[in-house]
């Protein structure tokens, strides 16, 4: 076999293949097999019919066309690895010569990855945000934790903001209910937001026994987007008694004895968090000082398959959220054109991040045992709620393993990253990422293994929030 290959662009090649029809050969035999099983011919047993006589009932040509529909794929894949070409998408392939007992010619165009000149990424400097919890974090966290504790008392005054109310709603158009919209003796606390909107301006000033109407826009179901009227009266008004902060407190609602130790618990938990968010952001800040070093040729095609992906999962959490993509960019104060923007830029910079990981990971010469891409689906099953075995088996089934084995690669050259790099908080201080726990606390040095699956764990968590996860929140 003979291959040829042009270079089109950075991240897209054409082959060029000629296979001798001698290497055809092994393939049009299997066809000849496969059709003498598939055809009843009087005087021959299945699986027995002479090639003469399958060329005379089904002819030449067809078993011919079954042959090179074998033999492609397999010429193709040789091609590549003789070119060292990895590509990134199905190609397409034409027959451009064909004839029997000729030379099979085609040609395949694929999207392949780029060569990459890796710059020099040991030392890089990068500077975060310092930790900081204020006493107003703390405060937040506590009466988080005094709400839990919280008992309700009915009062005879008008609805506030922050009091909780027993409502029937339902929702109208035309005189007629809207299918699911409506609700009778809910509890909801003024203020919260996230179910119809206007609800809690309608709500403010109710005292138990009156009703208003007012007009809202659906988000969701067969109406969404129009304006229905809404009912809502309320039964109920009730006032929010938080617990005292004391001693007896703390000790009906954590292991400790006394507010004091209670809150510097608090301070702890909310400094580990930080110290979490701190090294999410020192991750980012080094790949991003990396990817400023070297210029990464994209296929545009993948491009625009996550593009399409990650548009998609954002319209299906905000959905799921009962947000409108207008509501959404009215939040956000943007354009669509401003968002589609920011949606590319971040798409484009994960692509080169993934590239420019894999030559980290190539370099470095990283590689995985079985225990830790055990470890590994383990933990990505927990992380999607799903059973782990069943998790396994899927990915499994569906070729997905690979995949698997590249995220905890790029996870450990990610860590390499970061491990060669400086990072120092805004007051000049250098931040310990080598130690740090998936708890927050800083440890002893953890070894290499330990320190890879880590980082790969994290690593695969932050693609897995990403847009969606910003959207879910809003």
């Amino acid at each position: 076999m003979k291959s040829a290959v042009e270079t089109l662009s950075p991240t897209r090649a054409k082959l060029t293949v000629e296979v001798p029809f001698e290497e055809l050969k092994p393939s049009l035999d299997a066809a000849y097999k496969r059709i003498a099983q598939q055809i009843n011919v009087p005087g021959f047993r299945r699986g027995k019919v002479p090639p003469m006589v399958i060329d005379r009932q089904v002819g030449r040509a067809a078993v011919l066309d079954e042959a090179v529909n074998e033999v492609l794929p397999k010429k193709y894949v040789e091609a590549l690895e003789a070119n060292s070409l990895q590509p990134l998408a199905q190609p397409e392939i034409e027959v451009t010569r064909f004839e029997d007992n000729e030379a099979l010619e085609f040609t395949a165009e694929v999207d392949v990855k780029p060569e990459i000149e890796l710059p020099a990424y040991e030392g890089l400097e990068a500077e975060v945000e310092d930790i900081e919890v204020s006493d107003e974090d703390v405060e937040e966290q506590v009466n988080a934790l005094r709400e839990r504790f919280a008992t309700l008392r009915d009062v005879e005054r008008p609805a506030a903001d922050g009091d909780f109310v027993v409502l029937d709603l339902v929702a109208t158009k035309d005189g007629e209910t809207v299918d699911g919209a409506e609700v009778s003796g809910m509890s909801y606390q003024v203020g919260r937001g996230g179910m119809i909107d206007g609800l809690d301006e309608a709500l403010v000033g109710l005292s138990a026994g009156e009703e208003k109407v007012f007009t809202s826009e659906l988000v969701g179901g067969d109406l969404v987007g129009q304006q229905v009227e809404v009912a809502v009266k309320v039964s109920q008004v009730q006032e929010q008694e938080l617990p005292e902060y004391d001693d007896e407190f703390a000790q009906l609602a954590s292991e400790f004895d006394t507010v004091e130790e209670l809150s510097v618990d608090v301070r702890e938990r909310l400094g580990r968090g930080k110290r979490l968010e701190q090294a999410a952001a020192a991750r980012d800040a080094v790949l991003e000082a990396l990817l400023e070093k070297v210029e990464i040729p994209l296929p545009e095609s993948i491009v625009t398959d996550e593009l399409n992906a990650r548009r998609q999962n954002i319209e299906q959490q905000l959905a799921y959220a009962g947000i409108t993509m207008e509501k959404y960019l009215e939040d956000e104060g943007q354009t669509i054109d401003e968002f589609e923007a920011e949606l590319e830029r971040r798409v484009r910079d994960a692509v080169a991040a993934q590239f420019i990981l894999d030559e980290i990971a190539k370099k470095e010469e990283l590689g995985i045992d079985q225990n830790e891409l055990t470890q590994h689906m383990i933990r990505r099953a927990q992380q999607s709620g799903q059973d782990p075995q069943e998790f396994v088996n899927h990915m499994v089934e569906h070729n997905h393993i690979p995949d698997l084995v590249q995220e905890i690669l790029r996870g450990k050259a990610l860590a390499t990253l970061v491990e060669a790099a400086v990072v120092k908080d805004a007051s000049g201080n250098v931040v310990d990422l080598k130690n740090l726990r998936p708890d927050g606390s800083i440890g002893e040095p953890a070894d290499e293994t330990e320190a890879g699956e880590e980082s790969a764990d994290a690593a695969s968590e932050d693609e897995a929030k990403d847009d969606a996860e910003k959207s879910a929140e809003a």
